[in-house]
C-alpha cells in the first residue's frame, strides 16, 4: 500500500478508536438480501427451509486489504411454533488487519398471519461483539522521512491502554409482506450503544443503526404484481435507508430476473457526495444460488481505490418432512 494512503487509512481508523471525532461504523455489504440476517433479524428462518449463505465483500482492494469481510450464517424455520432461528459469525478486517472486528449472533424470529395476505414477522439478535487493534501496523507521520518516504523509527504516538473490547449487543427489526407482492422492513441495530474505546477515560459508543427497506415484485410476462412461474420475467424495484450516528445512505436499485438468471444495478448515495453504482449478476439453480456485485466508486477516492468486489453464495435445504409444516408463507423478498 501506498504510504501516504496507508496513513490516511489507519490515521482515520485510530481517531474512531480514540472517539475523538469519528465513531466506529458497522460492516457495509452491497448484496443486501444475500446476507439477510446481517440486513433484518426479521429474516431469521424466512425461508419454507433452512437456509446456508456465504458472503465475501473487498473494498479497496487496490489499497492492500483496506476493508475485508467475511461472513457466515444459517438460519432455519421452525414450522409448529411459527418461528425462526439463527446464527451468524462475521469478520472484518480493516487497514490490512490493523483492526479486526468479530461478531457471533444468534437470532430468533417470530412469524404472525395477521390476515390471509398479510403476514408480519418480529425478530430479535443478540451479539457478542470483539474488536481488537494491531498497533504495529500503524505508520504515523513521526515514522516517515519527508524527503523519500521511508519509515525512520518509532513513533512518538501512545499507544491504547488495552488491545482488546468485548461486549454484548442487541438487536431488533420488523418485516410485513402482502402476499409475493411487496415488503417493508426496519430494522434496529446496537440497542445497548456499548463502549469501545481502547483508551481509558474515553468513551466511544458504537452508535445505533437504522435501516429501512422495501420493495416491489413486478411480473413482466404477465403484466400483474408477484411471482408466477419460473419462466417469467421478474422486476423489483426496491430501496434502503440506513442511518447510522451522523452517516446517512440511501440506496435505490432495481432487479431484473428470468431463471436462472438474476441483474441488478444500485445507486449508493451517502447525502454528502455520490458514493458508488453497483452492478449484479447472479445465477439461482434448484437450491443454490451464486452472486457476484461489483462497486463503481463515485466518491472523492475515486477509481483508484479499486472500487469494491463481492461474492455470496446460499444453499436452501429442507430437514423436516414436508407434511409437519404449517401453512404460513416464506417471505418473498429479492435473492441478492
Amino acid at each position: 500500500m501506498n504510504k501516504r494512503v496507508r496513513i490516511i487509512v489507519l490515521t482515520a481508523i485510530l481517531t474512531a478508536l480514540a472517539g475523538s471525532v469519528l465513531h466506529a461504523q458497522d460492516a457495509e455489504f452491497s448484496q443486501f438480501y444475500a446476507n439477510p440476517l446481517f440486513l433484518n433479524p426479521a429474516f431469521a428462518g424466512a425461508t419454507d427451509c433452512g437456509r446456508l449463505n456465504l458472503n465475501y465483500r473487498n473494498q479497496w482492494p487496490s489499497l492492500n486489504h483496506a476493508f475485508v469481510t467475511y461472513n457466515i450464517s444459517y438460519d432455519q424455520n421452525i414450522p409448529n411454533f411459527n418461528s425462526g432461528i439463527g446464527l451468524l459469525v462475521m469478520s472484518d478486517q480493516q487497514g490490512d488487519n490493523a483492526l479486526n472486528r468479530t461478531y457471533v449472533s444468534g437470532f430468533y424470529s417470530y412469524k404472525l398471519q395477521v390476515s390471509n395476505p398479510v403476514l408480519v414477522s418480529f425478530g430479535v439478535k443478540g451479539s457478542y461483539y470483539q474488536e481488537k487493534i494491531n498497533w504495529q501496523k500503524f505508520i504515523f507521520n513521526d515514522q516517515i522521512e519527508a524527503t523519500t518516504g521511508n519509515t525512520i523509527g518509532p513513533s512518538q504516538e501512545v499507544p491504547p491502554s488495552k488491545t482488546s473490547i468485548n461486549a454484548i449487543d442487541f438487536s431488533a427489526g420488523a418485516i410485513v409482506s402482502y402476499l409475493d407482492k411487496f415488503f417493508a422492513g426496519v430494522a434496529v441495530d446496537h440497542l445497548t450503544q456499548p463502549n469501545i474505546a481502547f483508551y481509558e477515560g474515553t468513551n466511544s459508543k458504537l452508535p445505533m443503526k437504522i435501516a429501512v427497506h422495501g420493495g416491489v415484485t413486478a411480473n413482466l410476462s404477465k403484466g400483474t404484481l408477484g411471482y408466477a412461474s419460473e419462466g417469467d420475467w421478474i422486476l423489483q424495484p426496491n430501496l434502503l435507508y440506513m442511518q447510522q450516528d451522523q452517516f446517512h445512505q440511501l440506496n435505490v436499485g432495481v432487479y431484473l430476473s428470468k431463471y436462472p438468471f438474476v441483474t441488478g444495478v444500485w445507486f449508493r448515495h451517502n447525502f454528502q457526495n455520490p458514493d458508488a453504482a453497483i452492478v449484479l449478476v447472479g445465477l439461482t439453480y434448484n437450491q443454490f444460488q451464486f452472486g457476484y456485485s461489483y462497486d463503481v466508486t463515485m466518491s472523492n477516492i475515486g477509481g483508484k481505490a479499486g472500487g469494491a468486489h463481492e461474492i455470496s453464495f446460499s444453499w436452501k435445504f429442507c430437514v423436516y418432512k414436508q407434511e409437519k409444516r404449517r401453512h404460513i408463507r416464506a417471505i418473498k423478498s429479492p435473492s441478492f
